[in-house]
């Protein structure tokens, strides 16, 4: 007897469409790609939208024929999809030959003029650590460059919320073009986000310039701002004041020993931000700035500070001592510094007495990381204290640097400290401690 039911069907053929496609989300462009051929239903699911609104096109500067099949398919699916987009980032790795930065300029020439004509839904672009001071851009490949991303932008502008363009290192005039793409058609900007960290060359006085002034002076809602204490000015302030005291929630500010900072703001400006923009929180993160007089310039007591990081990067100088930056500068921040993080080579002197004072005076602070020349009995009056909630720590990362090879001695005592506060380390802590040999 001849037998005409259906053949049964895999129960992958009754999976809902938003779980196909949820499977989809975690499947890369080749698996995408054939899962695709499986059948109809799986075809429609490759093309739908929510698959395709975050995107990460990484550029190796190194090739080999696997990277440039990866690197044809992202570009190739970009372009398929790219109406789509929502976030879009671009990584380079490796930029550092001439015939790669020349491809990738043609190559961002041709994305970035089809994304522009078909897309109307971007809102996130990053572009990190183009480098654009390496002798590897060629002057005339990198004012084409310059020119395609800004045409990119002013298309992009009335619908972009997030810039970031850490590490681009360019000229002052080439990065308030860049910056002016975002206002140009209608002479003001309402981006809520942009980071531009070494988004300048090493040495400008940015501080300085009128027309990097004119440029901020036309951005009217930035919610986040991420830059370099070169930019820093009374005038500066007064212009985030003006236009974006009613959005502006944070202020990330890296100062770089390479970087000018001598330039002299008045904690008058920085009072008025604070009161015009009461939701603002200040970040700093310095790197090879730790002699006192030069971080008393910068860290006012006006300034309402959430995070500091000072970084001496391993290098020691007997010239410098951290002893009154803990015990005069720090604490002016008690009421509202809730991360530090200390990085430092203090051969020269112990800060035990000193750093703990400071953490229980900070009543909000939460995070802690500390790298440097520690005693071990530091982590337990640390903790000892935590115990009897004098401080509100949630993290603590600490690695003790030690003078000698052999720290078996000390590891075993951190071993011995763990056990006693086990307890507190295991129910409320997020804690790391160690030991690293600085011979």
């Amino acid at each position: 007897m001849e037998d005409d039911s259906e053949p049964e069907q895999s129960s992958w053929a009754y999976l809902p469409d938003v779980c196909l496609r949820h499977v989809f989300h975690w499947l890369d462009d080749r698996d995408r790609s054939r899962a695709a051929l499986v059948c109809k239903k799986w075809s429609c699911a490759m093309y739908s939208g929510s698959l395709w609104r975050c995107r990460t096109i990484t550029f190796y500067g190194q090739p080999s024929r696997a990277r440039t099949l990866e690197f044809q398919s992202a570009l190739w699916y970009t372009k398929k999809f790219g109406k789509y987009l929502r976030h879009l980032e671009i990584k380079l790795s490796n930029p550092y030959n001439i015939p790669f930065i020349k491809k990738f300029q043609v190559i961002m020439r041709g994305l970035l003029s089809h994304l522009g004509k078909c897309n109307s839904h971007l809102v996130s672009l990053s572009i990190k650590y183009l480098e654009l001071d390496c002798l590897t851009w060629k002057n005339v490949v990198r004012a084409q460059f310059i020119k395609n991303l800004a045409a990119f932008l002013k298309r992009m502008s009335n619908q972009l919320d997030y810039l970031n363009l850490k590490g681009a290192r360019i000229t002052l005039e080439e990065g308030c073009e860049l910056l002016n793409s975002l206002s140009s058609l209608t002479n003001r900007s309402f981006i809520s986000e942009i980071n531009i960290e070494d988004f300048f060359r090493l040495h400008l006085s940015v501080y300085s310039s009128a027309l990097f002034h004119q440029t901020m002076s036309k951005f009217h809602s930035l919610t986040i701002l991420t830059f370099n204490y070169n930019c820093i000015s009374d005038e500066l302030l007064d212009i985030l004041r003006e236009h974006s005291s009613h959005s502006l929630c944070t202020l990330n500010i890296k100062c770089h020993i390479h970087d000018p900072h001598g330039q002299v703001v008045s904690g008058m400006s920085w009072a008025n931000l604070a009161k015009g923009a009461p939701k603002l929180n200040v970040n700093f993160f310095f790197e090879r700035v730790m002699k006192h007089d030069h971080l008393a310039r910068i860290l006012l007591v006006e300034i309402p500070v959430r995070s500091i990081s000072l970084r001496s990067c391993y290098f020691s100088d007997p010239e410098w001592t951290m002893r009154p930056t803990l015990t005069n500068l720090l604490p002016a921040y008690w009421h509202g510094l809730q991360k530090l993080t200390l990085e430092l080579n203090n051969d020269h002197e112990l800060l035990d007495n000193e750093l703990l004072q400071l953490i229980l005076s900070c009543k909000r602070l939460l995070f802690l990381k500390v790298w440097a020349f520690l005693s071990v009995s530091f982590m337990e009056r640390l903790l000892q204290n935590r115990a009897e909630r004098k401080c509100v720590l949630t993290t603590i990362k600490v690695r003790i640097y030690t003078a000698q090879d052999d720290s078996t001695e000390e590891e075993q005592l951190l071993a011995d400290i763990y056990r006693k506060f086990k307890y507190l380390i295991d129910s409320e802590l997020n804690y790391f401690v160690t030991t690293y040999p600085m011979v």
